[in-house]
């Protein structure tokens, strides 16, 4: 047991020193700064964005569960279509809340990750799987939405169209 922690310790200082290789090179151009956090998402508008990622959902002949939640990661607006896998219950809301608290699609955790970033696992509430956008609305996050059921692809085709409700 002894010996397995030591090697997992290896293991982890070996990752931990090689992620100075893929820190943002120096004269790389930083990302644009977030969207200010705005009034939180109504019921209504809510209603209206769950309506059209369902009907986008529907469309496709994709069996999806959506949830919306304001940008502190609280829920507003559930919903899970009939053969919906069970687990997708628990990664819409997982997606929604990740991309509200963080003003980011969860898919830039996914780039971060895959470029090498691992420091993003330690990031509470961090969710990596494409599927979460945050409902921007004049300017201002107002929300989160995230789907799952379908592809990452399809998760994402859902909630973009849920989001463009509102505009």
């Amino acid at each position: 047991m002894r010996r397995m922690f030591l090697m997992t310790a290896v293991a982890c200082a070996a990752v931990l020193f090689g992620l100075n290789a893929h820190a943002q090179q120096p004269g790389s151009p930083a990302p644009p700064p977030a969207p200010p956090y705005g009034s939180p998402i109504t019921l209504e508008q809510a209603k209206k964005v769950a309506a059209a990622a369902e009907a986008e959902a529907r469309k496709n002949n994709w069996t999806e569960a959506v949830a919306i939640v304001e940008p502190n990661g609280q829920l507003v607006y559930f919903f899970k279509m009939d053969l919906t896998q069970y687990a997708a219950f628990n990664v819409a809301m997982d997606k929604a809340i990740s991309s509200a608290l963080f003003r980011r699609p969860t898919t830039a955790f996914e780039a971060g990750i895959r470029a090498g970033n691992l420091y993003l696992f330690n990031l509470r509430g961090m969710n990596a799987v494409p599927g979460g956008i945050p409902i921007v609305v004049d300017g201002k996050i107002i929300g989160g939405i995230g789907a799952s059921g379908g592809s990452g692809d399809q998760d994402v085709q859902v909630v973009t169209a849920g989001v463009a409700a509102l505009k």
